[in-house]
């Protein structure tokens, strides 16, 4: 009971800590009453999730496991796994935002061939950053109290640094396809599946609209990663592949649709990469 109350707090206290750094890190001045508010908000969640966190790691060591693994275990249960996933993919985002600026790629090896994906959306989220500039500034000039602007600046400026980050983990992190045919898609740091070149039996180049969210799987094994809402190649696999959502869940295609702004460059890939004769035949008996 005790530990789910402290995984409770820790989806509560994540959404409030968070904008209160962003704003002392920049200097804003917030009202001693909300300051004190917050960390005693803070300090009940970590003693409560200390102390669950003590008893989980007290029952992983009487089962045996070590101090490591015990801790681990215990972090595991105590943490949701949404939460955690969240943290990580706002922080690729932002490291990707730093590969951007020194133009380098994430993970695309020597003799791959990366795919970018980010056409049918890089007018929309430049378009986003555009309209959050502007309500940046319309906010600054009709805003009349001082810790209310500078709040809402600095979250406002954090948004925008955010979406600029999510785009440039797009660019950074393209599909890529590999020498020896294996095949990796990628949205940004949320979504990264990995199919190896044995599990690829065709790929062809194929048009369509789905609807809904950016990650989605059919009853019957096909995925869709769609972005702009279009997906422009399907590859077939010769058996299920397990993936995993941006937010934690598992699931296994059979079919996997994703964009590719050259889609034809991509299956040209795909299928030289499988009909490539052995480097090494053997010879006949």
């Amino acid at each position: 009971m005790r530990v789910r109350v402290a995984r409770m707090l820790a989806w509560v206290v994540l959404p409030v800590e968070l904008p209160l750094l962003v704003c002392l890190v920049a200097g804003v001045r917030i009202p001693a009453t909300v300051l004190l508010g917050a960390e005693l908000l803070v300090l009940a969640a970590l003693v409560l999730e200390g102390w669950a966190l003590r008893r989980l790691y007290a029952a992983g060591r009487r089962a045996g496991s070590g101090r490591r693994e015990a801790l681990r275990d215990g972090m595991r249960a105590l943490v949701p796994v949404p939460v955690r996933r969240l943290l990580a993919h706002e922080i690729r985002a932002l490291y990707s935002l730093a590969l951007w600026v020194v133009r380098r790629r994430h993970a695309v090896p020597d003799g791959a061939l990366a795919v970018p994906y980010t056409g049918p959306q890089t007018a929309m989220m430049y378009g986003l950053v555009f309209v959050s500039v502007i309500e940046t500034v319309a906010l600054a000039l009709v805003i009349p109290w001082p810790v209310v602007h500078a709040v809402l600046l600095v979250v406002d400026v954090y948004g925008v640094l955010l979406v600029l980050a999510l785009h440039a983990a797009c660019v950074t992190r393209p599909h890529v396809i590999g020498a020896d045919g294996s095949l990796r898609v990628r949205y940004g740091g949320l979504f990264d599946l990995v199919v190896p070149a044995a599990a690829v039996a065709s790929a062809r180049v194929d048009r369509r609209y789905p609807e809904g969210r950016l990650v989605q799987l059919s009853p019957d094994g096909v995925l869709d990663l769609a972005v702009g809402s279009q997906t422009t190649v399907t590859v077939e696999l010769t058996a299920p592949v397990g993936f995993v959502r941006p937010l934690g869940k598992p699931g296994l295609a059979r079919t996997v649709r994703f964009h590719a702004d050259d889609p034809r460059a991509a299956v040209a890939a795909l299928t030289r990469a499988r009909t490539a004769p052995s480097p090494n035949p053997v010879p006949p008996a």
